[in-house]
């Protein structure tokens, strides 16, 4: 059923500035890339779309933080973003953010928690 929580996949493995995990949800109609990283114990989910332009923002695949393991980085751009809310917190993202996915953490696995955009 379309209203149900989606698995997405094993969470347990993530760790704090470690390596994202990548998934697709629908949006307008087509699948399209996203992530979930953990930063301060707590999973964050997020498209993967820099906020300057439609690239995906991981530098090798499922590598979103920069090297301090405090931000997430477009690979392209260098814009940094906040783990845990996506703001923009400098760099070409021009004071746009990450565009946040309600996801839950469940026993170790994660959820998408679907909405009217995606599934």
């Amino acid at each position: 059923m379309a209203d149900e929580p989606r698995l997405i996949g094993d969470v347990s493995t993530l760790v704090d500035g470690g390596t994202g995990l990548r998934f697709k949800v629908s949006r307008d109609g087509r699948e399209v890339p996203a992530f979930a990283v953990r930063y301060d114990s707590k999973v964050y989910a997020y498209l993967n779309e820099c906020g300057h332009v439609p690239a995906e923002l991981d530098w090798q695949p499922g590598e979103f933080f920069d090297h301090s393991k405090l931000y997430l980085i477009c690979a392209i751009h260098g814009a940094l973003y906040a783990p845990d809310t996506g703001r923009c917190l400098g760099g070409r993202c021009q004071g746009r953010g990450l565009k946040p996915l309600d996801v839950r953490e469940i026993d170790g696995q994660l959820y998408l928690i679907p909405d009217s955009r995606n599934g």
